[in-house]
């Protein structure tokens, strides 16, 4: 074990010290070890005397030691800053954590190589957000990307879901502790992540709540993990903005879909749009900025691939959704036939059902 990572340890669990802070006690003492043991007189030169008082109170109750045996305990990996496996990119964001804690393996990647994108959006998607979303975290993941988002409700939760479903690692960066699963819907989403050889991280202590705060600082890490950020859908106070706020501060490549004006929810694309980002309509957009050369398939190939009565009902679907009623009378099938088909068609992915019933094709 490092012998300065307690230290680290001590300063990530007093929240009144984050990176800024952190970065100030740094220039200011030369190294870890002499700050956090700096006296009170000390410490409030660079900090000021309110958190020096209760920088030095937490320190005489706090024990690094007894902590880092229960994380260990708890299966919990804690990464300081500067040190050898601390992603190399993360330490160039302009506010890099004092520490990474993750559950699952981070070793399993290699961040000089992996293509990691972000994923991001609403938490209340509409039908067209939640199949755009998993399309193209979908087709990512099949390109070779690692899909990184927050593990939100909505936008999030298709995107991760998605990823593991194509068989592909997803990254899930939390605004609350690791051993915090939040939401409590997304428990099975979470040791799926982990267990298929993504990971979960937050720059928060272990048992650190949920508070709305800690999410906006959140944003700046699912930015700084990647190499763009893809903001689906979101309202015009959306915190996928701040996210896409962040990436652009960082140099990064912000990504946005076009959506209907009609909806509230492609305000936040729409706001991306006027200010520059990239309007993508398929993932092919995402791999030109990167000048990658991987090529999904086109709608034209799939139909090429289909017999011919997979053919009639793919072509009523292509322009829009449908119910299976609707599918069985414009076909002229038999209901059987008809479900058949359809049932055949969900297995090649093709198409799928979307959140109201309506069968589409997987765009």
């Amino acid at each position: 074990m490092d012998k300065d990572l307690s230290y680290y340890v001590g300063f990530s669990h007093f929240l009144g010290i984050g990176p800024t802070r952190f970065a100030a006690l740094i220039g200011h003492f030369g190294n870890v070890k002499k700050a956090y043991l700096a006296d009170r007189k000390e410490l409030a030169e660079v900090i000021g005397v309110k958190w020096s008082e209760k920088f030095v109170k937490f320190r005489s109750l706090f024990d690094p030691i007894k902590k880092l045996d229960e994380l260990k305990q708890k299966n919990i990996r804690v990464i300081q800053l500067w040190h050898r496996s601390y992603p190399k990119f993360l330490q160039e964001i302009s506010d890099p954590p004092i520490c990474l804690y993750i559950k699952g393996d981070i070793d399993n990647f290699d961040f000089s190589k992996d293509l990691c994108l972000a994923i991001v959006g609403t938490r209340t998607p509409t039908p067209y957000g939640q199949q755009i979303a998993k399309k193209f975290a979908e087709e990512l993941t099949q390109a070779g990307f690692v899909i990184v988002s927050g593990m939100a409700m909505g936008i999030d939760t298709v995107a991760h879901k998605a990823c593991l479903k194509a068989g592909g690692r997803t990254i899930a960066i939390l605004g609350c502790g690791v051993d915090i699963i939040y939401p409590a819907i997304n428990r099975n989403l979470y040791y799926d992540i982990i267990e298929k050889g993504g990971f979960i991280l937050s720059e928060f202590p272990p048992g650190q709540m949920v508070e709305k705060g800690l999410f906006v600082a959140r944003n700046r890490l699912i930015s700084g993990f990647s190499m763009g950020v893809l903001v689906v859908e979101g309202g015009k106070d959306s915190g996928a903005l701040i996210t896409a706020k962040y990436a652009a501060e960082q140099g990064k490549e912000v990504f946005a879909p076009p959506g209907p004006l009609t909806s509230a929810m492609s305000a936040a694309p729409n706001i991306l749009l006027k200010q520059g980002a990239k309007l993508v309509t398929s993932i092919a957009d995402i791999l030109d900025e990167f000048n990658l050369r991987i090529v999904p398939k086109r709608k034209e190939q799939i139909e090429e691939e289909l017999v011919e009565d997979e053919k009639i009902i793919f072509n009523i679907l292509r322009d829009e959704p449908k119910l299976p009623d609707e599918i069985v009378n414009q076909a002229k099938l038999s209901i059987d036939k008809a479900l058949n088909i359809l049932s055949m068609l969900e297995i090649k992915g093709v198409i799928e059902k979307n959140s109201e019933g309506k069968y589409q094709v997987k765009i």
